[in-house]
């Protein structure tokens, strides 16, 4: 793979987003791939970039914070740049300036492109006290980041925060640490005895000496008894620091061992910045067995276990950072306690590790581009980043009936089923559905689903017999068997549906609309085009309607092949489990990923994903009955065509519809 990387800083100037580049680079080049850096020129580069070529820009400094460069990169000129190296995929490290131009130029050249979000350009621009920019800030990263085919974002705040700015093609990717640079043993008594004389305890900081890091908060700290307070790193709020902490002893920038030395002979670090969208010294700081006290916002949130490895205090509060960070000086076995969980915290948090699911990203972009590219050209729309909130908690439904074809049938989901038995998403969520009614009222639970079926059989037969059953929730999930036939017409079918959807809005059901999906093989992209085409319009359907929408593709976990059976068409237990999952998250179902995760591991799918005898099995009776115009439901009744009570985890009981 040839990628190409977009960064709006370099060297020699080392940041959290350099450092990360650089270990890109490395992990790309172990594995075989080529790589351009494309970045500011700020200075002579004398590392090692691991055989990449550059390109490397001029650039002008920000006035009030000259290790900041700024590249205004015209967009001829970073489309020559691409083309030269014929780039498979691009991306683009914290963009924002250069970044945006990156995103231009990959539409253009119909590149995939994916955007790391490592800097909280929003947050900073509040800390330097321009609420004027802060708006242009988050309009600019919202604008951006939905653009881009896939963007990263190292920790839940940063999701949660990207979310709310409405972008799509969320991926959570952390960020891997050298546990072999940064480790405990690199303690150095004779490093401590020169900076802690009277045998004080070291209390550290590292990283940036600037506003938005909000170092002054350690003024908290500075009168502390028996403590020497220790500040590495550079920054433009230096100068002021060094008068309010007359008492602390400031490196200036450290790296390389001499960093890992000093990190390592701290006894508690602290960090006390509100806008980390990660925090890479603390993952230093835990490899290196040293306690962390960290704001309880943002990035640290991931990383510090409170009361385990270290202590997250309320953000803002400098009493309870005080207090917090007095604990762990005043309890010396407690400290080891923490420094030896800190150091386990972080033994699978390699860079290798990160390296390879960066490489399964850019693969994820390029199935995706040819799809966006499609989107593009029919002025449809992408799917809208996943949200529970935006479902808002679960009424207390009673009756719940759904209706669909096979994947609503539940075919291919045997786990734990007698033969010839299947279970299926909808099942399942309807067991989730009485779990979350609290079992206060009985559950009622119809599934109208029969395999084949297509959009008009549901609006002339399953449609009719669940309105006469007056549920108060109905799930619609059709349309896949209609859009892969010849000469299909996405948005008519659509239209076709959404007489349905409305249907049942007028008649007083709440309605889960679920989008169709493919497996992510080769074949199916013959078919990518119409399904999103479909699928847009049933986003207008959800929001003209009131519906409540899964869109799926806004979950391409859905897609991967070991979520499908072995007739490559139906979901497996795996991707049933999956299903019902989103849905009751669509649907405000209390806790339901932390449910799936238990569930996850409870489970042992016994079905086998494809196999040689699928051409045999599945594929030539399939098309026997395209050829004799038959269909696997053919003389097939509904799975329950009458509500079953659902009176306990795994129980149903069948009982009459309400008069």
């Amino acid at each position: 793979m040839r990628v190409a990387l977009l960064a709006e800083s370099f060297l020699p100037h080392m940041n959290g987003v350099t450092g990360s580049v650089l270990h890109v680079l490395r992990h790309l080049e172990r594995q075989g791939h080529q790589t351009l850096v494309i970045a500011p020129k700020a200075g002579e580069v004398t590392a090692d970039l691991h055989g990449a070529r550059t390109a490397l820009l001029r650039s002008v400094p920000l006035p009030s914070y000259p290790q900041v460069r700024v590249v205004f990169a015209r967009v001829a000129r970073l489309a020559t740049l691409l083309r030269a190296f014929d780039a498979d995929v691009l991306h683009l490290a914290s963009p924002f300036v250069l970044g945006w131009q990156g995103v231009v130029v990959a539409d253009a050249l119909c590149i995939p492109s994916v955007a790391v979000y490592q800097t909280d350009v929003i947050a900073y621009a509040q800390k330097y006290g321009i609420p004027q920019a802060s708006a242009f800030a988050a309009s600019h990263t919202a604008r951006l980041h939905r653009r881009a085919t896939l963007t990263l974002a190292p920790s839940t705040s940063a999701i949660q925060q990207l979310e709310g700015l409405g972008v799509d093609r969320l991926r959570r990717w952390g960020r891997g640490v050298d546990a072999e640079r940064f480790r405990p043993e690199r303690r150095s008594e004779h490093w401590r005895g020169r900076v802690a004389a009277g045998g004080e305890t070291i209390v550290g900081y590292v990283g940036r000496l600037a506003p938005e890091k909000q170092v002054e908060d350690l003024i908290a700290l500075r009168d502390l008894p028996g403590v020497r307070l220790v500040i590495v790193g550079d920054g433009p709020s230096r100068s002021a620091l060094e008068r309010a902490l007359p008492g602390a002893v400031f490196t200036g920038h450290l790296s390389g061992t001499e960093l890992a030395e000093t990190l390592a002979s701290f006894d508690v670090f602290v960090h006390p910045g509100e806008s980390e969208t990660f925090g890479q010294t603390i993952q230093e700081a835990l490899a290196s067995g040293v306690p962390v006290v960290a704001t309880g916002r943002g990035g640290p949130v991931d990383l510090v276990r409170s009361s385990v490895d270290g202590w997250l205090y309320r953000p803002g509060d400098v009493a309870d950072l005080r207090a917090r960070v007095s604990d762990l000086v005043g309890d010396p076995s407690k400290r080891r306690a923490f420094s030896a969980a800190a150091r386990a915290s972080v033994k699978d948090r390699t860079w290798e590790a990160l390296g390879d699911q960066l490489v399964g990203h850019y693969e994820e972009a390029r199935m995706l581009r040819p799809i966006d590219d499609a989107m593009l050209a029919r002025s449809v729309t992408r799917p809208a980043a996943p949200s529970i909130a935006e479902a808002g908690p679960a009424p207390r439904w009673k009756r719940f009936v759904a209706l669909g074809d096979s994947l609503t049938e539940g075919l291919s989901d045997s786990s734990r089923m007698p033969a010839g038995e299947y279970r299926g998403w909808a099942d399942r969520l309807a067991q989730l559905l009485a779990h979350g009614n609290g079992g206060s009222s009985p559950f009622r639970y119809a599934n109208l689903a029969i395999r084949s079926k297509r959009i008009h059989h549901l609006l002339t037969e399953q449609l009719p017999a669940a309105l006469q059953m007056r549920p108060d929730l109905v799930s619609v999930f059709m349309g896949a068997n209609d859009l892969v036939g010849r000469g299909a017409d996405p948005r008519a079918l659509a239209r076709e549906l959404e007489v349905g959807v409305r249907s049942l809005r007028d008649a007083g059901c709440d309605v889960l609309l679920v989008t169709p999906f493919l497996p992510r093989r080769r074949a199916a992209v013959l078919f990518a085009r119409t399904f999103a085409e479909f699928n847009s319009e049933l986003r207008r359907v959800a929001a003209d309607t009131g519906a409540r929408l899964l869109d799926l593709e806004a979950h391409p976990e859905i897609g991967h092949i070991d979520m499908w059976g072995a007739d490559r068409v139906h979901l497996r237990s795996r991707g049933h489990r999956f299903l019902a999952y989103r849905a009751a998250e669509a649907l405000g179902v209390p806790h339901a990923e932390a449910l799936a995760d238990l569930d996850a591991t409870l489970h042992i799918d016994d079905d086998e994903a494809a196999g040689p005898g699928w051409l045999r099995e599945h594929a030539v009776p399939w098309v026997w009955r395209r050829l004799h115009g038959r269909t696997a439901g053919d003389g097939r009744s509904a799975k329950h065509a009458d509500y079953v009570l659902i009176e306990r985890p795994g129980s149903t009981r069948s009982v009459p519809a309400p008069s």
